[in-house]
């Protein structure tokens, strides 16, 4: 899948020396539980676990797209994990911190929310996004997205509790 200025490559092995240097960024993670991978090696062994494209029980979609620009250069990914029973979908991204606030995420979610509707006859897609990060919050809003749930305390990590906003469209 592409748009005007990047390509959608499924998420594989091969992708994990090229997402590394922007993954390995702390500043990308103020707002997630995660923390950067330790190495090439680890952020491959798991791009391989993903490759499957599926949960272990099979009733989910684990879809992952890298978000490769004109020139081979990538800039972050998006993910949708797909309940196959129910129909819905929840959407994330994670753009690197060189490439952020250029419209990356919403070029990708704009590209591929209708091609998941299509593919997989989404019902409802969602977002969950801690209550801190304006700039994602306002990319859901920007694409229609509506608030639909605020959850105190839905997590804790990097020594603070967080709130979490739940949006679907």
């Amino acid at each position: 899948m592409s748009t005007s200025r990047i390509r959608l490559e499924p998420l594989a092995v091969s992708h994990a020396a090229t997402m590394f240097d922007g993954l390995s960024d702390p500043a990308c993670y103020r707002y997630i539980p995660d923390e950067p991978p330790g190495n090439v090696e680890d952020l491959a062994a798991r791009y391989r676990m993903l490759e499957r494209r599926r949960s272990p029980d099979g009733t989910e979609a684990w879809l992952n797209w890298v978000l490769i620009d004109l020139d081979g250069k990538a800039h972050g990914y998006a993910q949708a994990t797909v309940d196959l029973n129910s129909k819905e979908a929840w959407v994330a991204y994670f753009v690197f911190s060189t490439s952020q606030r250029q419209g990356y995420a919403k070029e990708a979610l704009g590209g591929l929310l209708p091609a998941l509707r299509e593919a997989y006859d989404i019902a409802r897609f969602n977002a969950a996004i801690d209550t801190r990060n304006v700039a994602s919050i306002r990319l859901v809003e920007s694409l229609g997205f509506v608030l639909t749930q605020v959850v105190k305390n839905a997590d804790e990590f990097k020594g603070s509790v967080s709130d979490e906003y739940h949006y679907s469209l």
